[in-house]
């Protein structure tokens, strides 16, 4: 898979992630987030966003030499910059989004992410976010995939954008099998991993498989 790593805005993202992000990936900043990959130590590639929250600084650094390539965007506008930099990921034929949070400042921009990152318009490409200390992945229908749930460790299996049909949850203290998670559900919360491998599939559907404390360790 081809893989773009997108770090967005609002809070810092813990300095841990960056040892599990896939190597080699092509990085991505969606305005503000641009402080926070440099922050981090890595190398942006492209910077998008209306750049009304980049620090000045930070865009002074972008417009140097051997800077990112940026495309800018008015303010006025009908998607986040988080979103905008998932289509540039997309338009630049990445299979493989890996979007970087420190856990948003703002409720309204954390559902919208999480929205459109679960949304048919990025069903093609894999999608992961790291989210502060929490890993969350996007499943559609399709066969089951493994989630690297250790022994013990609490996750959560929540639908989005309606019913998701068919879900087979095994590996855990609470499996299911071809069960249908019901929108608005708190059915899916806190499963607990077992000694053997989590697999979880869907038959018709979206659900977002979240690990709250993968970065920040068990509380």
């Amino acid at each position: 898979m081809r893989s773009a790593v997108i770090v967005i805005g609002g809070a810092p993202p813990p300095p841990a992630v960056v040892g599990v992000l896939p190597a080699g990936a092509f990085v991505i900043a969606a305005d503000s987030g641009y402080d926070h990959a440099v922050a981090l130590g890595l190398t942006v590639d492209l910077l998008v966003g209306d750049l009304d929250s980049i620090s000045p600084e930070g865009l002074r650094h972008a417009k140097g030499e051997g800077g990112p390539i940026i495309e800018r965007f008015p303010v006025a506008k009908d998607a986040t910059d988080t979103e905008l930099a998932m289509h540039a990921a997309l338009a630049r034929g990445f299979d493989h989004l890996v979007v970087v949070a420190g856990g948003g400042d703002r409720i309204d921009h954390v559902l919208a992410t999480l929205f459109a990152a679960a949304s048919a318009e990025f069903a093609a490409a894999r999608v992961e976010l790291w989210w502060g200390p929490a890993s969350i992945e996007v499943h559609h229908a399709g066969p089951a995939r493994p989630v690297g749930v250790t022994s013990g460790e609490v996750f959560s299996v929540l639908p989005v954008h309606g019913d998701a049909t068919g879900i087979h949850i095994s590996g855990a203290a609470y499996p299911l099998v071809d069960h249908t998670l019901r929108s608005g559900t708190s059915l899916g919360v806190s499963n607990v991993g077992t000694d053997a491998p989590t697999l979880i599939s869907v038959g018709i559907g979206t659900v977002l498989v979240i690990r709250p404390h993968v970065l920040g360790g068990q509380p």
